[in-house]
């Protein structure tokens, strides 16, 4: 009697899993081993399933070990700084061939399974330079994200492969990384899930170490983690011998895309049968699973934060970025304030303040430079606008000079001083002569 009562209990969780899931957006990076096992065929089966029931499935295909195969095979020396490659004028073509045959695959794959795909050039890219004194030639990183096209496409019910080239606006390749590229898709496309597939075995107890506290499945295999616990891990697991270690590179990305907003993100074996449907449709899974809410670092401030909010909004209150607040101006509004609090430091903040007549203005945000490019700032922004909403607002609106771009991004638009509730009017200051940028909600 047991295993029918389990097989229907597995049904009513892919029943879940399916309601819950299903038209959101999913993001597969696939490293190019993966493309070599012999389950790799099944796996494109499923990944064709999802996309044709539902699910808007979009895959990013690494291809190193196919790009550093085809270099050693034309004698072309393989050059790297640090963890990045460094791609030469006369790599650069293999590059391009190694990328594209690694994405054939998948191509041939879902046709196969009649489910509907592309390769297209959806990352505009810039190269990196020269760092720290060395010339990265043709690698590249990312400029621009073509959000519309993608999306576009993926209304279609078709599923886009993104290489790991780049071009920039004159046309010109550059080499990306795909880690780059795929955390790019999931943040710029508000992806649910992040999958990132290799052929690791996993964060496994018998070749980690697991810091106390940090629960195991029966094989020893940590199940789900949140990102501080999963910096936790890292910390523990920080030595020399582990700085080129693929399933910590793994965890470290997961971390970053986790804190940038990503609701899920799934680190898995891509040479277990199934591993994907099993990750994605059970709540026991295949992989390892960092999770967060997207609000669960953020709080209402204490009077101990405002030294904290202070630091963080000077450098922009001297450039005239944000109006000068001083810590009374905090403490008298405090009720409006919001932090952004990871392991006990704050890096973010924000207010919203209501002005009558259903408008409210989110103002005062700020965040750690060192910290810019996980998001922190866009999700306090959209923290506020959820909160707008459960106070009964109908409007939020910012007044700015400089990062109008930012807001725009996200969704404001510029209107009329005139549309300001009266009390912000008669405090507006037209010396500063800042844009409105608002949001109905």
């Amino acid at each position: 009697m047991d295993r029918p009562w389990s097989e229907v209990e597995l049904i009513r969780e892919a029943f879940h899993y399916q309601s819950r899931f299903e038209g959101s957006t999913m993001v597969f990076k696939i490293d190019f081993p993966v493309t070599e096992h012999p389950l790799f065929p099944s796996m494109v089966k499923d990944l064709a399933l999802l996309s044709q029931t539902g699910f808007r499935v979009v895959i990013v295909p690494g291809a190193k070990e196919q790009i550093d195969s085809i270099l050693k095979e034309k004698n072309i020396s393989l050059l790297y700084n640090g963890h990045t490659r460094i791609t030469s004028a006369e790599a650069m073509p293999y590059v391009q061939m190694a990328t594209f045959l690694g994405a054939t695959r998948f191509m041939t794959g879902f046709s196969g399974s009649r489910a509907d795909a592309v390769i297209g050039n959806f990352v505009r890219a810039r190269g990196l330079g020269v760092i720290d004194g060395v010339d990265m030639q043709h690698t590249g990183t990312v400029d621009k994200f073509y959000v519309d096209s993608i999306r576009r496409i993926l209304d279609l019910g078709i599923i886009p492969i993104l290489p790991c080239i780049g071009w920039n606006s004159s046309g010109k390749p550059y080499n990306v990384p795909s880690d780059e590229i795929a955390f790019s898709a999931a943040t710029n496309l508000k992806a649910a899930k992040l999958f990132l597939v290799s052929l690791s075995e996993g964060i496994k107890q018998e070749n980690y170490r697991i810091p106390e506290g940090i629960e195991t499945g029966e094989n020893g295999r940590i199940v789900r983690l949140t990102p501080l616990e999963a910096k936790k891990v890292l910390d523990s697991n920080s030595g020399d011998n582990k700085k080129d270690d693929k399933v910590l590179d793994e965890l470290s990305l997961a971390v970053k895309a986790s804190l940038a907003g990503v609701e899920r993100v799934h680190i898995i074996d891509g040479g277990e049968e199934g591993a994907v449907l099993k990750e994605l449709f059970s709540n026991l899974g295949a992989g390892t699973m960092v999770y967060a809410d997207e609000y669960e670092s953020i709080r209402g401030i204490r009077s101990r934060d405002i030294p904290d909010i202070i630091r963080l909004m000077e450098p922009l209150m001297l450039k005239g970025n944000l109006l000068r607040r001083t810590p009374e101006d905090i403490q008298g509004k405090k009720e409006d304030y919001a932090v952004y609090d990871i392991d006990g430091h704050i890096h973010a903040c924000g207010a919203l303040h209501d002005w009558g007549e259903s408008q409210g203005e989110i103002a005062a945000i700020a965040t750690d430079p060192a910290y810019a490019d996980i998001g922190q700032g866009r999700r306090i922004v959209h923290y506020f606008i959820d909160k707008a909403k459960k106070q009964g607002l109908k409007r939020v609106f910012v007044l700015t000079t400089r990062t109008h771009d930012w807001f725009e991004a996200m969704g404001f638009r510029e209107a009329p001083v005139e549309t300001l509730p009266e009390k912000k009017r008669l405090s507006y200051d037209s010396a500063r002569n800042s844009k409105v940028f608002a949001l109905d909600l």
